[in-house]
């Protein structure tokens, strides 16, 4: 277990709060149209990930992967980073907040679970109640935008009705009991537009057009050496 701190922002104040995380958990092929979920298995099919065992499925990686740090470090040239809505339980509380589930696509092609393990999961500093967005959760929008060969690209987009609904996600991946305490639960993503690719930066957003708000993060991408 250890310890990361956020900023709560509700619709009227903000609060700062550290919560111990014992649990991530990265959640795949989550799609809700299952052809847009199809579209996604074929791009990572492309470039030689098997199809998973399950959709969805649920990936366990080290709790200390997370980080709210602005850079992490990478092997190679064969990573990229993904949007993703997170949830994070604590004493019967959900919170809400976004991330990227930056993985090392070359592993990838042999074991999507080592995947997972090989790179830190950057997310942002600030969340949001569940309940205060739980009644529009669908028109939430994700984006992630990425700096490749020196220009920043869209790199992904859409709303949240693309992806299972978050009572769906939570109870087929951890039951009726809920989201347990501790635990940061990834929520998957979008097809990239223009396939999968590494960047030297990554940045994200969820935004909530109702309550006219976004959380934000972004990341410098530095790629150690591959001697042997």
């Amino acid at each position: 277990m250890f310890d990361l701190t956020f900023t709560i922002d509700t619709e009227d104040t903000t609060t700062p709060l550290t919560l111990p995380i014992d649990q991530a958990v990265m959640a795949g092929w989550t799609g809700r149209d299952p052809v847009a979920r199809d579209r996604h298995i074929a791009e990572l099919e492309a470039i030689g990930i098997a199809p998973p065992a399950t959709t969805p499925i649920y990936y366990r990686v080290a709790a200390r992967r997370l980080t709210t740090e602005d850079s992490i470090e990478v092997s190679g040239g064969d990573t990229s980073g993904e949007v993703e809505f997170v949830l994070i339980g604590w004493q019967g509380r959900v919170f809400v907040g976004v991330g990227s589930d930056h993985t090392d696509r070359r592993v990838e092609a042999y074991s999507v679970t080592v995947s997972k393990q090989m790179c830190d999961k950057p997310i942002a500093p600030v969340l949001w109640e569940l309940e205060d967005v739980a009644g529009h959760w669908d028109k939430l929008i994700l984006r992630s935008h990425a700096l490749i060969g020196g220009t920043r690209v869209l790199y992904q987009e859409g709303t949240l009705d693309n992806l299972l609904p978050v009572e769906e996600l939570i109870h087929r991946g951890f039951g009726s009991g809920g989201l347990p305490d501790g635990c940061a639960t990834f929520g998957g993503t979008f097809a990239a537009k223009g396939g999968i690719r590494p960047a030297s930066r990554f940045d994200f957003e969820l935004m909530d057009p109702v309550l006219k708000r976004s959380i934000r993060h972004a990341y410098d991408v530095i790629e150690l050496p591959v001697l042997g």
